[in-house]
């Protein structure tokens, strides 16, 4: 089955998380250690989160300081490869417009066939400045880079030749906004464009992280009534460090309520950080699952205890 008809078939609330590719030079035992100490929880996917090249500044031998690209997690396919065939959990590499070119795109979905891995999330990508790749050999949208998925599905190549269809039919997923999308003017165009990635054949949704889970249900009423039947997926991260109160809310676009910011203020550490941040996710948590939710989705990044705390009191 697919990840969305699993979701779909979902009697009971299921679990999921996401990892990163290990940096540039490390092995992949973090993600093994990860998967190992959440693996009892029963995940129904795992996803692979993908990275374009980022710019960097090395000191050459005369002292002048010369700007390399470099893509400081890379190996994605190969990691969800690893993770399927160590544990077999369907694994869900992101795929990614920013950084790659349409060429490396196709590539990439010739090499998932081989592997026997035909679930992916489809997304822009985080907006850089300054990348390798130029920008008109990118996917501008994540709509782009979906048709370019329903091309090679049907068999069509960049090259307009029509080659034998893969040995299976990619499906993906989409990401979505509860408080919308940075760069969105406001939540009615966000879900406007969610939508089209739906029709396009999104089989489900997996939200930004949140901390009101009433936005998550905003959202879901404004989805229905937009016409999105997809399961969405909530997404969700423990909060772990006094310092993630001003981080989060700039790079995830979140609201944190007011109660959870005053009992984080009064920690006196990041360790009793932890344990606030750990039982507000418990009382999200529960929340979710009393009012259906198909799933939920963690994202583990620097959380993995957390997140199996968590595990631990829910399920």
């Amino acid at each position: 089955m697919t990840v969305g008809e699993i979701l779909r078939n979902r009697t009971t609330t299921g679990f999921s998380i996401e990892v990163l590719p290990p940096v540039k030079g490390s092995n992949i035992n973090k993600v093994f250690n990860t998967i190992e100490a959440l693996k009892e929880y029963n995940p129904l996917f795992i996803n692979i989160t993908t990275h374009h090249s980022v710019p960097v500044y090395e000191t050459s031998l005369d002292g002048s300081l010369k700007k390399v690209f470099v893509r400081k997690r890379p190996g994605t396919v190969a990691v969800a490869a690893a993770i399927q065939q160590r544990y077999n959990i369907p694994t869900v590499p992101h795929v990614i417009c920013q950084g790659y070119t349409r060429s490396e795109t196709e590539y990439m979905f010739i090499d998932l066939d081989f592997l026997g891995i035909h679930d992916v999330f489809a997304l822009r990508g985080d907006m850089d400045k300054e990348m390798d790749v130029p920008a008109s050999e990118c996917h501008d949208h994540a709509t782009d880079l979906i048709a370019q998925i329903n091309n090679l599905n049907a068999g069509s190549f960049l090259d307009g030749t029509l080659n034998d269809p893969f040995s299976k039919k990619f499906s993906f997923g989409v990401a979505g906004y509860p408080e919308k999308h940075s760069e969105a003017p406001n939540i009615d165009s966000d879900i406007r464009y969610l939508k089209q990635k739906v029709d396009m054949g999104a089989e489900y949704i997996i939200t930004q992280l949140f901390y009101d889970n009433q936005k998550y249900y905003d959202f879901v009423d404004k989805c229905r009534a937009a016409g999105i039947n997809v399961p969405i997926v909530p997404g969700l991260k423990p909060l772990t460090k006094k310092r993630q109160l001003s981080v989060l809310p700039s790079v995830f676009n979140c609201d944190i309520p007011e109660d959870f910011v005053k009992a984080i203020e009064s920690c006196k550490d990041d360790e009793a950080v932890k344990q606030v941040g750990t039982e507000w996710l418990t009382m999200q948590c529960k929340d979710l699952i009393k009012h259906g939710v198909p799933d939920l989705h963690f994202y583990t990044l620097m959380a993995t205890d957390s997140v199996k705390a968590v595990c631990k009191e829910i399920y």
